[in-house]
This record gives C-alpha cells, sequence and structure tokens, in this order.
C-alpha cells in the first residue's frame, strides 16, 4: 500500500508544491492548513509519516509534534518540522518537542523525498516490530482467556506494575518494561498442557516440575525482540523468592531484578484479590496482611511490598474498584 503522508502548513501554494512533488512518487498525501487541523486529520488519516511548516495559525508546529509526540499512538510517528535555515532556536526548540528531522525553506526537492523515504524505511521496520509484539501480546491475552477467572489479569498487572514502579522512582523504560511484562509475564505457558494449567486441584510433583519451566520458556519466547531487553529479566524472574526458594534460578535478595519484584508481588497481590474456584476473594487489607505474613517468612522483597501497601493505602477506592474484576488464575 502506498504511504501516507500528512503535510500541514498555512501557505496555500507550497502545501500544493509539496503535495504534487511527493504524490508523483506514489504517495497518499492529506493536506491541513492549520495545527489544530492537523491534528484532527493524523486521527481521521493515521498517516505513516507527518511533514510540519512551524509557523502556522491556531496550533503552530512545535505543539502539534510535541502533542503527537507525547501520546503513545502516536509517538513512533516520524514528524519532519519544516522551517527557516537561519531559525536555529526553532530547531533546538523542535528537537526539545521530538522531532524526528527537519528540513529548511526554500524546500530542496531531492532533499524532500530522500528524507521522507528514509524515515518511512524506519517506519516499516517499527511498524514490524509492533506486529510481532501484538502477536506475542495476543497469545498471551489467548493464555489468560483459557480459564473464565483470568479475565482482565494481564491488564491489571500491567497497570499496578508501572504504578508501583513510577512510586519508586524507576525510569521511563523500566515503566514501559513492566507495562510489557504484565501482558506478557506467563506467556511460557503456552507450553504447559491444559491439564495441568486448568487443574483444579493440587499439581503432582511432575506437573509441578512442568509448571516451573515457564518463565525460563517465555524468556526464550520473547528474547528475539530486542525491544524486550528489559522485559526478559522480568518474565525469567517473577516467580523468585527474596530468600532464594523461588524458582527458575533460586535468586535471593538483589539478585532478583527490582522490576522483578514489583512484578511478582502485583501479581500476588491480585491472585489474592480476585475470586477463584476454591475462594472468594480476599478484601484489600486481608490480602495485605496475608502478603505481610508472606514477608516475614522471607519470601518478598520488605522495601518493595512497603511501597505498595502505601500505594494501595492512599488509592483504596481504585484498588476496590479493579479487584471486583474477575480473577486471575497466576499464582500457580
Amino acid at each position: 500500500m502506498p504511504a501516507t503522508i500528512l503535510l500541514a502548513d498555512d501557505d496555500v501554494a507550497i502545501r500544493e508544491l509539496l503535495a504534487e512533488l511527493l504524490a508523483v512518487q506514489g504517495m497518499e498525501v492529506v493536506t491541513a492548513g492549520d495545527g489544530i487541523a492537523a491534528l484532527e486529520a493524523f486521527t481521521s488519516h493515521q498517516p505513516d509519516l507527518v511533514l510540519l511548516d512551524i509557523r502556522m495559525p491556531r496550533l503552530n508546529g512545535l505543539e502539534v509534534c510535541r502533542r503527537l509526540k507525547s501520546n503513545p499512538e502516536s509517538r513512533l510517528t516520524p514528524v519532519v518540522l519544516i522551517t527557516a535555515l537561519v531559525d536555529k532556536e526553532d530547531r533546538i526548540r523542535g528537537i526539545e518537542a521530538g522531532a524526528d528531522d527537519f528540513l529548511s525553506k526554500p524546500v530542496d526537492r531531492n532533499e524532500l523525498l530522500a528524507r521522507v523515504r528514509s524515515l518511512l524505511k524506519l517506519k516499516s521496520y517499527t511498524d514490524e516490530l509492533e506486529r510481532a509484539e501484538s502477536v506475542l501480546f495476543s497469545l498471551a491475552r489467548s493464555i489468560e482467556g483459557k480459564d473464565p477467572y483470568t479475565e482482565g489479569h494481564c491488564e491489571r498487572l500491567s497497570n499496578y506494575a508501572a504504578s508501583l514502579g513510577e512510586r519508586m522512582g524507576l525510569p521511563p523504560e523500566q515503566l514501559t518494561a513492566l507495562r510489557r511484562a504484565g501482558i506478557v509475564h506467563d506467556l511460557g505457558k503456552v507450553a504447559v498442557p491444559d491439564a495441568i494449567l486448568l487443574k483444579q486441584g493440587p499439581l503432582s510433583p511432575e506437573e509441578w516440575k512442568m509448571m516451573r519451566e515457564h518463565p525460563a520458556v517465555g524468556e526464550r519466547i520473547c528474547a528475539p525482540l530486542k525491544s524486550f531487553r528489559l522485559v526478559l529479566p522480568i518474565i525469567r524472574h517473577h516467580h523468585e523468592r527474596f530468600d532464594g526458594s523461588g524458582y527458575p534460578d533460586g535468586l535471593q535478595g538483589e539478585e532478583i531484578p527490582l522490576t522483578a519484584r514489583v512484578l511478582q508481588l502485583v501479581d500476588i497481590y491480585d491472585a489474592l484479590t480476585t475470586d477463584r474456584p476454591y475462594r472468594r476473594a480476599l478484601s484489600l487489607e486481608a490480602a495485605l496482611a496475608t502478603m505481610e505474613q508472606e514477608v516475614q517468612k522471607g519470601w518478598w522483597d520488605p522495601r518493595t511490598f512497603a511501597e505498595l501497601r502505601q500505594m494501595f493505602a492512599q488509592a483504596p477506592g481504585q484498588a476496590s474498584r479493579v479487584m471486583r474484576a474477575p480473577t486471575p488464575a497466576g499464582s500457580k
């Protein structure tokens, strides 16, 4: 399919000239005469690349760029700002707004086409990566969907983990990793037979051995994605215990990555506060009391648990609303 380019410039003559140059190359061009119209056109057409004149009415190109780059749905779309060659300050502010490239007025035809083609190639790689991630997320949700008690588990963990990580001051890239890990942390259960995964009673030693392999399997499935570099340790180690009695590697204390300690605690909390086939969901207070006992046994990181307790103490209403959602089966 031809690439879709959003071109925003309040100068009609320039807009028509650039649009014609791009259309001749087989690209589909959507135009806008000001910043507000550009944002509306982006929402309607979801372009592959955006060309923005900086000086436009209603909303300038810098602000349009800033809004696109601050939105998770549009931040990976390349944005090229068009500015006068002498406007160094505009370029500095454009970099701060997240612009991917710049074009100087008057726009040179060959430079325009070269930069557009280069950024479209980069966008195609990004799209491939997103499709690969989407497949993994879909697979993870299909595993969750095998059991009605797991509905919503992945999304809750993703939100809980990112909130707790943010509270603990983790950098943005680790918060992103926590959000992803919340969805795919149990992906390795795809290798566990349904007879074990959905078994109502206790697992046999042989069944437990197979179940305990799922973190390493999940890590191997996700390993080819370079964007999951920070996700892999969370997947592998979210069943470790602070005293070294967990699996698969028997890590102790600070050997367990902090992000894995964050995810494992919200995983346990979610399991305790949702209905199970053999028991009703615990209240917020009862769940935290149970987890406190397990901290005292040496299973969980006391500092991370203290942050989790404080997080829910400050927003108990939100915890209660999420708590009433259907249960995960993820405590195995």
